[in-house]
């Protein structure tokens, strides 16, 4: 009976990096959302524009939102200790959690507030409307392309990234509102297109918590389905009689573990623990496996 563990302390170094790089994004993108929302708190005073007032706060939560991101990333990053031998990689997934949980929120008071103002069409000066919302967009833009090489390998991350696509969504609308209300005074755009931005924001939300809700009950990997890994490690590596007791999880974003029971016939234990890492690591990133080998009977009867 053979029994291994792959640790791949490579992959957790470059993973260290990885985050390091992400964490300097998310001050960069925080610094921006900041100063976007102090100019919107201003605009909206001066040119008594409810949905610039209403953007601004839609600002701190996404400010907010990546502070959250920033805190878990340099939480996630420490060392594993005695009790917690995975280290604090899930923090991150609850990052992402709270960040969709609070989306709701967030989609909540803009439906709100667009329901309000359809009731209550309130002037406002389109002209220095569509100026200052022009700057949010331009700094809701930059911040997506600081986010946006991190979104497919973190959720944590991708929770941030929705909270500033959503507000780059609602400065576009704000804009196209901006420009009717000052050629046409229909005040009563801006609200409609707030209430379906708000529909665009709860269905990005919902997809966050599928995703971390399936990280956090050790789900498959999206793309990974055990019936298919098992197939392809009997077709890929001849040895192997029977594999039991297979588990596929996702720990963090990008990193899978494995574990199973493995029954083989006669062959070096090594060689073959080797070839099915290879084949884990290559075809689904899986990097941390702990396989059980087991002669099969037929090769122990031979033996003796």
């Amino acid at each position: 009976m053979t029994h291994s563990h792959k640790p791949k302390q490579d992959s957790i170094s470059n993973l260290h990096e990885y985050k390091s790089v992400t964490r300097t994004k998310l001050v960069a993108s925080m610094v921006i959302t900041a100063v976007v929302m102090v100019i919107e708190v201003i605009g909206g005073y001066l040119t008594g524009s409810l949905a610039l007032s209403s953007d601004a706060g839609h600002m701190f939560t996404h400010l907010f939102a990546l502070a959250i991101s920033f805190t878990a990333i340099v939480i996630a990053c420490k060392e594993p200790c005695h009790h917690r031998t995975y280290g604090f990689y899930r923090v991150e997934i609850l990052a992402a959690l709270f960040n969709s949980i609070f989306l709701f929120g967030v989609t909540a008071y803009i439906f709100y507030q667009g329901i309000v103002r359809l009731l209550n069409p309130q002037p406002v000066l389109g002209f220095e409307m569509l100026l200052v919302a022009l700057l949010g967009l331009a700094a809701n833009g930059l911040s997506l392309i600081l986010l946006r090489g991190s979104v497919k390998t973190d959720l944590n991350v991708k929770g941030a990234f929705l909270h500033m696509f959503a507000d780059t969504a609602s400065s576009v609308a704000i804009i196209i509102g901006a420009i009717i209300v000052y050629l046409t005074d229909w005040y009563i755009i801006d609200p409609l297109l707030g209430i379906g931005i708000s529909v665009l924001i709860f269905l990005w939300a919902w997809g966050l918590l599928k995703d971390a809700v399936n990280v956090l009950l050790e789900t498959a990997p999206k793309g990974v389905n055990i019936d298919i890994v098992n197939a392809e490690l009997k077709e890929h590596v001849p040895e192997i009689v029977e594999i039991t007791d297979m588990h596929i999880w996702e720990i963090t974003s990008g990193m899978y573990s494995l574990t199973a029971h493995i029954t083989v016939k006669d062959g070096n234990s090594e060689q073959i623990i080797n070839k099915i890492n290879k084949l884990l690591n290559e075809k689904y990133g899986i990097e941390h496996t702990t396989i059980q080998l087991e002669e099969a009977e037929s090769s122990l009867n031979s033996a003796s």
